[in-house]
């Protein structure tokens, strides 16, 4: 039975991605930096919390990284800790590029150290990409970072490649670029929008309050894109991918889309609200997934009109009631 330590398991990809390992066979161990008080909500949801071996560790200390890898000694290793928001990240950059930054820098060490015989997955992010202009990035785009969230992913992920070439480690990164479902907080816009119209159609009578609405992404389903995770840690040769599903949208499009499918017109309840602006922001974002296809095997099924009704099915059947 392979064994997997997943840092950062009761998050959105983490969750799937534990969930993803078990149906396949795999005993799996999970981190967060207080598993005695940590929520299990999301690991609940999907039926999956009691067959989860939970441990508590802090990525910025080399110590509690050390004594897990020891502990646990596991075959596969997933980095999905660290501070995950954008835009928090404006108002939190030393924390987010010390769990990224130094939380990756700890676990390259500690595994070094140890000797260990492990393969390692980082999740990367597209934000490390910048301001492309409207062609799709490939792997071999350089980076340039617009927030401290982004920067910090991107020391990450040269880390990575930087004990790959110096030591010879199985260490890969995950370019993924948005992807969502019901597990993501409100706080990520895509819930907020879903959660928002599917409270508005109930008759809850608030406004939806939104920043940029002319930001382009490429959003697909979270729950296929930790099956690309797990890809890339069985390839004979540890590599770097993009993945994406090939197809990008305005925000305005994922907000028209949500209402319509509610029988709503967003205008009547939707404002701009310039607070909520980022101090700097991506106007464009795309992908060309065609390596993760050719090399992985590896393709996204669903695109952001799927993405968007699954998580409207979901938010009618679960989601906040009208206030």
């Amino acid at each position: 039975m392979s064994r997997a330590l997943i840092c950062g398991v009761t998050g959105q990809d983490g969750s799937y991605l534990a969930k993803l390992l078990l149906d396949k066979g795999y005993e799996v161990w999970g981190t967060s930096r207080d598993a005695q008080s940590v929520s299990l909500h999301k690991l609940h949801q999907l039926g999956i919390a009691n067959r989860i071996n939970m441990l508590s560790m802090a990525p910025t200390d080399f110590r509690s990284v050390i004594s897990i890898i020891k502990n646990c000694a596991p075959d596969e290793i997933y980095f999905l800790a660290g501070q995950s928001s954008v835009g928090l990240s404006f108002e939190q950059p030393v924390e987010t590029l010390e769990s990224i930054t130094t939380g990756a820098l700890n676990l390259l060490e500690a595994c070094r150290f140890l000797e260990r015989e492990v393969r390692i997955y980082h999740a990367g992010s597209s934000e490390c990409f910048g301001d492309i202009g409207d062609q799709p990035a490939t792997e071999k785009t350089p980076f340039h970072p617009r927030s401290p969230y982004a920067v910090a992913k991107a020391s990450a992920h040269w880390l990575m490649d930087n004990y790959r070439e110096a030591y010879g480690m199985f260490t890969c990164s995950g370019i993924l670029f948005n992807h969502e479902s019901p597990l993501r907080p409100e706080r990520f816009v895509t819930r907020k929008i879903v959660a928002a119209a599917t409270r508005i159609a109930k008759g809850s009578g608030e406004v939806l309050r939104l920043g940029r609405l002319d930001v382009v992404r490429d959003w697909g389903w979270a729950p296929e894109y930790v099956e690309a995770m797990w890809l890339m840690l069985q390839q004979q040769k540890p590599d770097d991918f993009i993945i994406a599903t090939g197809k990008s949208h305005s925000l305005q499009e994922f907000v028209e889309t949500t209402f319509r499918m509610l029988d709503l017109d967003w205008e009547e309840h939707v404002a701009i609200e310039p607070s909520l602006c980022r101090p700097s922001d991506l106007a464009f974002s795309s992908a060309s997934p065609r390596r993760a296809a050719e090399v992985l095997g590896w393709q996204a099924q669903l695109s952001m009109y799927d993405v968007i009704a699954k998580m409207l099915e979901w938010e009618l059947l679960h989601g906040s009631q009208p206030n």
